[in-house]
């Protein structure tokens, strides 16, 4: 059952984090926040599947505070951004 989620793991590095990554260093304001908010929620995604596949219920708290730290970098992105 591990290989599933490691495999999981992989495709969604391979095929969410790229896009988003992508999508965050190009275009407007309004796509880069786009890509910002995407990157957040794959790499929280990420994180909860490899600690599923490692079996260490305790490491959930890191995609936890991802999310966190995530929703702030989207509330300050979106008032500097506004500034420009």
């Amino acid at each position: 059952m591990t290989g599933w989620w490691l495999l999981f793991a992989g495709v969604l590095l391979a095929a969410g984090l790229g896009p988003a990554l992508y999508v965050g260093a190009r275009g407007t304001t309004t796509s880069r926040l786009l890509g910002l908010q995407f990157t957040g929620t794959v790499g929280a995604l990420l994180l909860i599947a490899l600690s599923v596949a490692v079996g260490q219920p305790s490491y959930l708290i890191v995609p936890l505070v991802l999310v966190l730290l995530s929703y702030a970098g989207t509330l300050v992105f979106t008032r500097l951004g506004a500034e420009r």
